[in-house]
């Protein structure tokens, strides 16, 4: 990340000043700092440098041993940081973060330089509990979802304006209207030998989502979704593309169930995900508004052909033991008053984790891509299955003809903690040799090399039709959401149509380009007011 370059003249001024835990580098190689003995003489300096700022070191990347501003090229700071993470895993440290600023011209050629501060913390990676649970937030827009998240990850009270769900929005104009546009990510845990949760004061801040990871033997990551209609594709794309554990449905008090509520609820009980249906707002209205729409809720939630529970009346552990399997958890509560907080705590603090696929490889879906300077190209998604290493050697794709790229995981994040292996349901960013960051595209798979993956531009799906203004024939075209993939595809129905309601088998053909599906796997497909949901039989060619 860039920052501002007063901070990178304050780290070189206290390194000159005192010494101690800075350290100056130019650059890092693994020709010259990896050869034998000079290995060694590194990672015993840097472990000096660790002990003395009691866990925590600086080092300036790009600079003479005076200080000097030098500048290196892109790729010549890539390399370096490449070395400074093998040095730091073998003195029990880890890289915790990474500023960079440019630097003129540099001094390998014309390409403008870069000048870095790493931030190196003692105890090496970090490998999470097993036990991780994700949740995706649902509902209408300004009922309250991401509100609820920041107060359940902070422990604040709102402010009754929705200040709390600031924690989790990114995006300036997000913040700017109030409403969320994309997909945000929050996290929070538990750990054994505590009371209360492991939260965070500032999830804005890198280091206290990290510490969250660090400090908690069960995490609990929140995937919270878009409620505002124009983004319903978002929405989808967040609640069948995440490998989510379970749904958390909020309603508000001051509103009742909407068009929007039924068509999240939809979705959540369509991809089969146990949910909990939170009523917000409960500090907003009078006790009779409030059981009024707990009643609106139970009527929905049967109609739906869901049994709800009332979590005040049964009980917490009653909830946990029966949600699913069409039963739904039903509580009030407020980011307020704190009322059902801890009861949320409790629920997902002792929740099992669901059942991961059978199959023991590697897979991820690639949600989303960035880049970082000194890192390279990203890929961030969910684990769906197996585990991946750092050095781990991988596939990327397909690409648009169907190929496979071959890349290497550099590095593993988890909420801005490095970790040293990832399994499935975690939410991961995998930093990747052997491809541009422009070149990764949401919906494509992360594999194993070797394994050998067929790319798909066609199959067999049983298909249900949800709802449509006439009949589906065939060259429907909808876009299917399966995984994080997100494309139009042509419906060619067995029977030559379907109706609203009905269940039948069609060919379904991606429009533009394959992907790596396999048979078993569900999506849910939409085009303007029509809506279904589906399961691929076979990808088998005709």
């Amino acid at each position: 990340m860039s920052a501002d370059r007063s901070a990178l003249r304050r780290a070189i001024e206290r390194g000159e000043r005192d010494g101690g835990a800075i350290e100056f580098k130019e650059r890092l190689t693994r020709e010259v700092h990896l050869a034998d003995g000079r290995m060694e003489s590194l990672v015993a300096q840097l472990r000096h440098r660790v002990l003395s700022g009691d866990g925590e070191a600086t080092y300036v990347l790009g600079v003479t041993d005076d200080g000097g501003l030098a500048g290196i090229a892109p790729e010549t700071f890539s390399e370096t940081m490449d070395v400074l993470s093998l040095l730091a895993d073998e003195a029990d440290a880890h890289i915790a973060d990474v500023e960079t600023w440019s630097a003129g011209d540099g001094r390998d050629g014309d390409e403008a330089g870069l000048v870095g501060l790493a931030t190196l913390r003692d105890g090496g990676v970090f490998e999470a509990d097993e036990d991780h649970l994700v949740v995706g937030t649902a509902g209408h827009v300004d009922h309250g979802k991401s509100t609820l998240v920041g107060t359940l990850v902070t422990g604040r009270a709102d402010d009754g304006q929705g200040g709390t769900r600031g924690f989790l929005d990114v995006q300036p104009h997000e913040v700017e209207r109030g409403l969320s546009a994309d997909l945000s990510y929050a996290v929070y845990g538990f750990a054994d030998d505590a009371d209360e949760p492991v939260r965070m004061d500032n999830p804005h801040r890198k280091a206290d989502r990290a510490g969250v990871v660090e400090a908690a033997d069960r995490l609990v990551s929140f995937v919270d979704t878009v409620g505002h209609e124009p983004w319903l594709r978002t929405t989808i794309r967040g609640l069948v593309g995440q490998k989510l554990d379970y749904g958390l449905l909020v309603v508000a008090a001051d509103d009742g169930p909407t068009k929007t509520t039924r068509e999240h609820l939809g979705i959540l009980l369509a991809t089969e995900l146990p949910t909990v249906v939170a009523i917000t707002k409960a500090d907003a209205v009078s006790d009779e508004r409030l059981a009024d729409v707990e009643r609106e809720v139970e009527s929905m939630l049967r109609d739906a052909g869901q049994t709800p529970l009332l979590v005040d009346r049964h009980g917490v552990d009653t909830a946990i033991a029966e949600v699913g399997d069409g039963v739904v958890p039903l509580l009030r509560t407020s980011a307020v008053t704190k009322d059902g907080v801890e009861t949320l705590d409790r629920l997902f603090e002792h929740l099992p984790k669901r059942a991961t696929p059978d199959r023991e490889t590697f897979r991820m879906y690639v949600d989303r891509s960035y880049q970082v300077t000194g890192v390279g190209a990203v890929a961030s998604g969910t684990v769906n299955s197996g585990t991946v290493e750092t050095g781990d050697e991988l596939l990327l794709g397909p690409m648009s003809d169907g190929s496979f790229r071959e890349v290497e995981a550099r590095s593993i994040e988890m909420h801005y903690h490095r970790v040293d292996k990832a399994t499935a349901g975690r939410i991961v960013g995998i930093a990747l040799k052997g491809v541009d960051e422009a070149e990764i595209e949401r919906g494509m798979a992360l594999v194993p090399r070797g394994s050998e993956p067929e790319p798909v531009r066609e199959f067999d799906a049983e298909v249900m039709v949800l709802n449509h203004p006439t009949r589906i024939q065939e060259g429907y075209e909808p876009v299917v959401h399966l995984e994080t993939v997100s494309e139009a595809a042509a419906f060619f129905p067995a029977e030559g149509r379907l109706l609203p309601g009905d269940t039948g088998e069609a060919r379904v053909r991606f429009k533009f380009r394959p992907y790596l599906i396999e048979e078993g796997q569900r999506f849910v497909f939409r085009e303007g007011s029509s809506k279904g949901v589906g399961t691929v039989l076979s990808t088998e060619g005709e």
